[in-house]
């Protein structure tokens, strides 16, 4: 199941938002943001489907 979640970007610090899949426990990858295009590192973690943690880091490029 997928679900929107907001967020600010920790390179331009403007509030963007990323589909996650909830059907994944526990997973890391990389997106780049939509407003500034700089890639973000996301690690969301999912318990029955709810969303109970959620951290994003900025990759220097």
């Amino acid at each position: 199941m997928e679900q929107e979640h907001f967020f600010q970007c920790p390179h331009c610090w403007e509030e963007i938002s990323m589909i996650l899949d909830s059907s994944i426990r526990e997973q890391t990858y990389i997106e780049d943001c939509e407003v500034c295009c700089n890639p973000i590192e996301i690690t969301p973690n999912f318990e029955d489907g709810e969303l109970i943690g959620f951290h994003s880091i900025s990759i220097d490029q």
